[in-house]
């Protein structure tokens, strides 16, 4: 299988962030680098009564009490049948929930099979929530750029741009003025299925800002916790850029472009970086006014349409 694949090893579910889970290796320690490629779990119910083509490759396979009581209505014979059935699949892991503990002829096939096999004392629900969230969040695509993510009006807008252009420093002046920031310098962002784009700031800069002359600040500490936010969707990206003597630029704010991230457009504003602009200022009221055409308002049309209705009656003078 390429190296490109996004994966998640079996032995990560075993880390800090499902602790909560219990959950604990009763079978194929020698085998927990199997790879799990699809980030729904799934409950093999239907193969144990024998419609295998159900089960997808790559898929966490949970067994919770329902499909223990349905096998234990089998005989021994097809019951061992069923396993060797449903082993033959390409499985990288089952998760028997509950403190079930699992068929001796079961754990028997699975170590000889080389499958892994994972208990937790949870509800099965519990477990599936859990598993989902975290494959979702590990097996989606990502990427890394260097920018700045602020929330401001509760809108996620990025700020792209050369560095030293002063993305950073126009992201304190937002920051003292009450928005939030989410990550400064290198933003990871993460497509989730429902085609959201979702930033953050993953450690040891969490929390942090890099200031030319400054040096490195905590920001939860100096602002308190309203001044920071997790994660946040992009909703607008910005990029600052110095300004250009002679070079065309929008007056009207009637070109409508996008910025591609991770294959899913954005809205984009190209905005010039002059001596005596106020960056901020300019980013939350491109702000402001983004939350405006997303409730139907686009001041620029309504102005190019006043206007040509103007030019229109004067003709017919």
């Amino acid at each position: 299988m390429a190296s490109s694949v996004p994966h998640v090893e079996v032995t990560e579910l075993l880390g800090a962030e499902l602790s909560d889970l219990h959950l604990r290796v009763l079978c194929g320690d020698v085998h927990l680098d199997h790879w799990i490629t699809n980030p729904r779990v799934q409950k093999p119910g239907l193969a144990f009564a024998g419609y295998y083509k159900y089960i997808k490759e790559g898929r966490v396979q949970i067994i919770g009490e329902s499909e223990t009581e349905y096998l234990k209505t089998l005989s021994a014979e097809k019951r061992h049948r069923r396993f060797r059935n449903i082993l033959a699949l390409p499985i990288p892991v089952f998760v028997i929930t509950k403190g079930i503990e699992p068929f001796p002829t079961f754990h028997e096939l699975c170590r000889e099979k080389g499958v892994p096999i994972l208990g937790s004392t949870s509800l099965s629900s519990t477990v599936i929530n859990r598993l989902s969230f975290f494959l979702e969040d590990h097996l989606v695509p990502v990427t890394h750029l260097h920018a700045v993510l602020v929330d401001i009006y509760g809108l996620g807008l990025l700020l792209i741009g050369k560095s030293g252009v002063g993305k950073s420093e126009s992201a304190l002046d937002l920051i003292t003025r009450g928005h939030s920031l989410v990550a400064d310098d290198r933003v990871t962002i993460r497509r989730y299925p429902s085609g959201d784009l979702i930033g953050y700031c993953e450690a040891p800069v969490k929390h942090h800002m890099e200031l030319r002359g400054l040096g490195i600040i905590n920001v939860k500490d100096l602002f308190g916790l309203a001044a920071i936010r997790e994660r946040k969707t992009i909703d607008l990206v910005i990029e600052l850029e110095p300004w250009e003597e002679g070079r065309i630029y929008d007056r009207l704010g009637l070109d409508e472009t996008v910025y591609t991230i991770l294959d899913t457009p954005v809205p984009y504003i190209r905005m010039p970086v002059a001596t005596g602009r106020n960056v901020a200022s300019l980013v939350e009221i491109a702000a402001r006014n983004h939350v405006l055409k997303l409730q139907g308002h686009d001041s620029a049309r309504e102005f190019a349409l006043q206007l040509e209705a103007q030019l229109e009656q004067r003709k017919q003078r």
